[in-house]
């Protein structure tokens, strides 16, 4: 084959760092990213926190170009639209900014504010005392809470017992699970503290552990070290109120009847025990106020609490999507550091300065396009699901990322980076943005519904249904039916199991 050289023309997409860094910076999360911002201040001498002061040389995310001017007194020009709003109806007041989008047909009304974030969140954090960033951290984070294991030996170490007793006591709790059932016979655990018994001690039996396992059980939480769910709850009924209403019936019908009563075989439990319904429904009621976990009670796992990426309310008959100004803190480059730059100067420390004003500027650009693409996605959703800010989720749209990315012109990949891990603060609570997004069902009436507006109607109908007689999946799939909406059974309990509701046969009921 002969070699030669020819010349094309074509385009290929180069993943330079800058477009990396940025493509890393969509997808963090708002705790991740704020560690990522934590971490670039302390290893570029470039970037700082703007403090708002006058003689800043460049503006906190520089705006992008047409994107609006700064006011005549000479502070920075906002970072790019902060927010949006979406409804019908101009927002009112000369005072108001005025919409840049009246070209935008009358079926998609948007309109965007340049309300200067960052300067606002500049004056925001200048006024925050002392006193609050002390206070702050003791109010939000706290100890985590004691695990099962150390509650109790906090007790048996308060209970006088000798070095033997102590010692079976420790393994019975060391052998708890995480409910606080203990599912080793007390055999295995006398020979578990026979091996650690020094030479010439008297081994220990299954009877003493017995005795010691009953010292256990009296402890608290009411129920632990039970070896099964019958005895569980008949260790808590023993701690009740000798008063209590009901209570000689209680123990007979979970020591005799576990089993009816397990499997909500109420008919069968009233002839055993002779009772009326009303008296029936009485035991039951106390059982229920049992906890057949006594253990999940401690040693959770410490309350992380979401921080919303996007704000959405309703203002003057729009809804308004705004940033969240706290989980981007305004940055700028370091006027001084950035003046002790030479052009001429090729010296090692004059090249680090270059380069770290680059890597500065391409991080608070990175920073700038995520905020930007956060916003644009953001608003695009609530366009699309007004219906369940209005409504409910009996009135959420299906929607998918194509959907989005085709409106935004965006790729989905990067329609699917935005809305995961981000979340948004509505009316009706927060939700991660992937919420948003469901699959459809067509109807009888050639339209679809969206599976999340399935799955409240599913829930709205158990919730309404009669508690001696609970709606079986397939007559769920019938009532839905008769809404227009065909669902199979199959669907319907899998839709259910999503929400964590159990079948009918398990939420029967008594009364």
């Amino acid at each position: 084959m002969k070699q030669s050289i020819q010349l094309k023309l074509g385009q290929h997409l180069t993943m330079t760092p800058q477009l990396q860094q940025a493509i890393r910076l969509l997808q963090l999360s708002a705790m991740e990213l704020s560690v990522e911002i934590q971490e670039a201040l302390e290893s570029n001498m470039m970037l700082e926190l703007a403090d708002g002061s006058d003689d800043m040389d460049e503006a906190p995310f520089s705006a992008p170009e047409g994107a609006g001017s700064g006011s005549d007194d000479g502070e920075p020009e906002a970072s790019f639209e902060s927010s949006f709003e979406v409804g019908g109806g101009d927002v009112g007041g000369d005072d108001e900014p005025r919409s840049v989008a009246e070209d935008i047909p009358d079926d998609l009304p948007v309109d965007s504010d340049w309300d200067e974030i960052y300067d606002t969140l500049t004056t925001s954090g200048t006024t925050t005392s002392k006193s609050d960033d002390e206070h702050g951290d003791y109010e939000r984070g706290s100890l985590a809470p004691p695990s099962l294991r150390e509650h109790l030996l906090w007790q048996v170490n308060l209970t006088p017992l000798s070095e033997r007793d102590r010692a079976i006591a420790i393994a019975i709790v060391d052998e708890l699970d995480v409910d606080g059932y203990l599912r080793s016979p007390p055999e295995e655990l006398a020979e578990t503290v026979n091996q650690a018994l020094e030479d010439g001690d008297d081994p220990i039996e299954a009877d003493e552990v017995q005795a010691i396992l009953k010292l256990v059980q009296g402890m608290e939480p009411a129920g632990v070290a039970a070896r099964d769910l019958r005895e569980c709850l008949l260790l808590q009924l023993a701690q009740l109120p000798a008063d209590t209403p009901w209570l000689a019936e209680t123990r007979r019908c979970v020591a005799e009847f576990m089993d009816l009563l397990a499997s909500r075989d109420y008919n069968q439990l009233m002839r055993r025990l002779k009772l009326v319904r009303e008296d029936l429904a009485a035991i039951i009621g106390l059982i229920q106020k049992l906890n057949p976990r006594p253990g999940s009670q401690y040693g959770g796992e410490q309350t992380e609490y979401i921080v919303p990426d996007v704000f959405v309310y309703k203002y003057k008959d729009r809804w308004r999507v705004e940033l969240n100004a706290e989980t981007m803190p305004p940055l700028r480059v370091n006027p001084y550091y950035a003046s002790m730059i030479r052009r001429a100067d090729n010296s090692d420390d004059n090249t680090a300065l270059r380069n770290h004003l680059q890597e500065a500027r391409w991080f608070i650009k990175s920073l700038q396009s995520r905020s930007e693409t956060l916003l644009k996605v953001a608003t695009a959703i609530v366009e699309r699901q007004r219906a369940f800010l209005e409504h409910g989720e009996e009135a959420m749209k299906p929607l998918v990322l194509h959907d989005i990315a085709e409106a935004l012109e965006m790729h989905e990949s990067t329609i699917s980076r935005v809305t995961t891990r981000k979340y948004m603060h509505t009316p009706r609570g927060i939700f991660e943005l992937k919420y948003f997004f469901s699959s459809h069902v067509s109807t009888t009436l050639g339209g679809e519904a969206s599976s999340t507006a399935i799955r409240a109607v599913i829930k709205k109908l158990i919730a309404a249904e009669n508690a001696q007689k609970p709606l079986s999946d397939h007559k769920i799939a019938e009532l839905l039916s008769e809404q227009g909406v065909q669902v199979a059974r199959r669907t319907v309990a899998k839709y259910r199991e999503a929400m964590s509701i159990p079948p009918s046969n398990e939420r029967k009921r008594i009364a």
